[in-house]
């Protein structure tokens, strides 16, 4: 009697830990974060104005939590994503050949109404007309792997061109602008994108030299360690994020101005440009 006394006792506390461990399974599973690098092509302050109401909407949407991870320079965030840092990540599309290889990330989505190209830009009055005329002379870039801004044209300033010149990493694309109309460069390496996001009164005041060869743009990138049911719900949000014309407007500012699915695939022109050459490890 007093044993079937005592497990009719134990039962409801039996009841009790198994609702309290399927509750700390579900409340740990909800509170669950993952991380979302961003390539540091502006200062860390704007980079989250643009980045945080994006993350914040998509989990919304999504029910999955992203959290921002600010990194201070393209080489600090080459370092974090190689080490596989970052669940999720946006980086340039030479990047993404390199964390497909060393960590497995696989491109979620990108901009697939424009190509990405470089830009190499002088001051308004430079008397500096033509690529050949750099040589020797001082480019400033934010950082050797920046694909369209620093990879491409060191590369074609080496292959194309036959020329040489003095190498200024200043870690950001505003620098770059920033460094050239001071004078200390002659010459600096951006993308179209971010020069047009620049203040009026900077814009005004630089010149476009030389475009770069196109190529597909930056992708949103995800490691293979997040399961694929995340990365589909991600995914989704995000597209459907691009289909209302407030979440245009977000995405615009990224910049990504017709989200679409991605591949690696979309990458494989950048494997024949040799670029591996002039890579930075």
């Amino acid at each position: 009697m007093k044993k079937s006394t005592l497990a009719r006792n134990s039962q409801p506390l039996i009841i009790t830990v198994v609702v309290i461990l399927i509750c700390q399974c579900v409340i740990g599973h909800a509170a669950e974060k993952f991380s979302v690098g961003v390539v540091p092509q502006f200062d860390a302050r704007r980079i989250t104005e643009i980045w945080q109401p994006v993350l914040e909407e998509v989990s919304r949407i999504s029910g999955v939590q992203l959290e921002l991870k600010i990194s201070p320079s393209i080489p600090v965030f080459e370092q974090q994503f190689n080490h596989g840092w970052f669940d999720f990540a946006y980086m340039n599309p030479y990047h993404a050949i390199v964390a497909n290889k060393m960590q497995g990330y696989e491109p979620l989505f990108r901009d697939t109404g424009r190509m990405l190209y470089g830009i190499i830009v002088v001051k308004k009055d430079s008397a500096i007309k033509s690529v050949k005329e750099l040589d020797g002379k001082t480019v400033a870039f934010p950082a050797p792997n920046a694909l369209g801004a620093a990879l491409i044209p060191r590369t074609e300033f080496a292959r194309k061109f036959k020329i040489k010149v003095e190498e200024l990493y200043v870690k950001s694309h505003s620098s770059v602008y920033l460094n050239v109309l001071l004078g200390i460069a002659e010459a600096g390496g951006g993308v179209q994108k971010t020069l047009a996001q620049q203040p009026e009164n900077v814009q005004d005041e630089l010149r476009v030299l030389y475009k770069t060869t196109k190529v597909a743009p930056h992708p949103f990138v995800a490691h293979q360690r997040v399961p694929k049911n995340i990365r589909d719900k991600i995914t989704a949000a995000f597209l459907k994020l691009g289909s209302t014309s407030e979440g245009a407007k977000m995405l615009a500012k990224i910049p990504i101005n017709k989200i679409g699915k991605a591949d690696i695939q979309d990458y494989d022109p950048l494997r024949k440009m040799g670029l591996q050459d002039f890579y930075v490890d």
